[in-house]
């Protein structure tokens, strides 16, 4: 059983393996309009890294006839760790597959894994090391994306994925329930902040989003300006705003693909042993948005499809807990409630 087993010692998320259907358009939106690093590339994938990166690549674009993700990675601490991910996942019955050359450009020796909800996971340790770019200024921009910050997954049944995440070593830093004990999101991490991933619940396994960071929040301001200015509003879906679930500022934008990524900066610390779980009431309008802001109705519906290690998409596992835009969004698509409200109305109602 994987009980007896020691589970690897993951360091942190390193990097996402990301299927478009049109490479061109999405190195325009990564390289051109984000600022990601190209650290290789040819006719199949692009290479990508942020300013503060040192390992290979923190994402691959990666060409393909339906756009998903196709590994959810994070780097161990030591070789043998990849011994010990390939030996606890297949403990628990999950599909293995081992590339002592890896699987993309510049990661070592990787295993990758369906996990016990259905993503594609991966674990490695072995690194091609390039030029970390924190002292090259004259590289950065007004909107400049230094770190892979976490991923977030959509899973129908966020308890079990809770369950088995602990398991593995991560911490629940943050979570969303409501009064009848329903689980609509946790927060887990390895690293010293809020998360390296998210369970969102809802039909899955889908990826919700990837998440990259900014130093401050100013730098969101310009993503958003530099967006404007080159008549590319229509990608903002969703802030900028600040969350009350991490403290964060943020900023969700969708890629060609649709695929969604969050713009984040200014979570908190949470190294220390007794860090205190934060448990949020979903009714409570400020979790999602520290400001009240409604919660665009395709953020709760919309994410990318995951694939198996054979390539094909996942099927998807409806999900059949309470789902948080149903117990808290209105007809209309932006109300919103707070416990004990009987009408709030619609929010942006009086401006429109």
């Amino acid at each position: 059983m994987s009980a007896d087993l020691t589970p690897p010692d993951i360091l942190r998320c390193a990097y996402l393996d990301l299927v478009v259907t049109d490479l061109a358009r999405a190195r325009e939106f990564y390289v051109d309009v984000l600022g990601l690093v190209v650290t290789e590339e040819d006719d199949e994938a692009i290479y990508l890294r942020t300013l503060e990166e040192f390992i290979h690549h923190n994402l691959v674009l990666r060409k393909g006839p339906v756009a998903a993700a196709a590994a959810f990675s994070y780097r161990v601490r030591t070789p043998e760790d990849v011994d010990r991910a390939e030996e606890w996942f297949a403990a628990r019955g999950c599909r293995t597959e081992r590339r002592k050359d890896g699987f993309t450009q510049g990661i070592g020796d990787s295993v990758r894994v369906t996990d016990p909800l259905g993503f594609p996971y991966e674990f490695f340790h072995e690194v091609e090391h390039v030029e970390r770019l924190a002292w090259r200024y004259d590289l950065h921009t007004p909107g400049a994306l230094v770190r892979l910050d976490h991923f977030n997954q959509v899973t129908p049944d966020v308890p079990k994925g809770r369950e088995y995440l602990e398991d593995l070593g991560f911490r629940v830093t943050e979570d969303i329930q409501d009064a009848e004990g329903t689980t609509y999101a946790a927060w887990l991490r390895r690293k010293d902040t809020v998360h390296d991933t998210a369970l969102t619940g809802g039909d899955g396994p889908r990826l919700h989003h990837i998440a990259f960071a900014t130093h401050e929040k100013h730098n969101i301001l310009s993503i958003c300006d530099k967006l404007g200015a080159l008549r590319m509003s229509d990608i903002i879906e969703r802030g900028p705003g600040r969350h009350g679930v991490s403290n964060a500022f943020y900023l969700y934008i969708r890629d060609p693909d649709g695929h969604r990524v969050e713009i984040y900066t200014q979570d908190y610390y949470t190294g220390d042993p007794d860090n205190p779980v934060v448990t949020w009431d979903v009714h409570d309008n400020q979790r999602r948005d520290w400001w009240g802001n409604p919660v665009v109705p395709s953020w709760y519906t919309e994410a990318s499809p995951v694939l198996d290690l054979d390539g094909n998409p996942q099927p998807l596992q409806v999900r059949t807990d309470s789902s948080e835009m149903a117990v808290t969004v209105g007809a209309d698509g932006f109300s919103y409630t707070r416990k004990g409200d009987e009408d709030k109305g619609f929010k942006l109602g009086t401006s429109l």
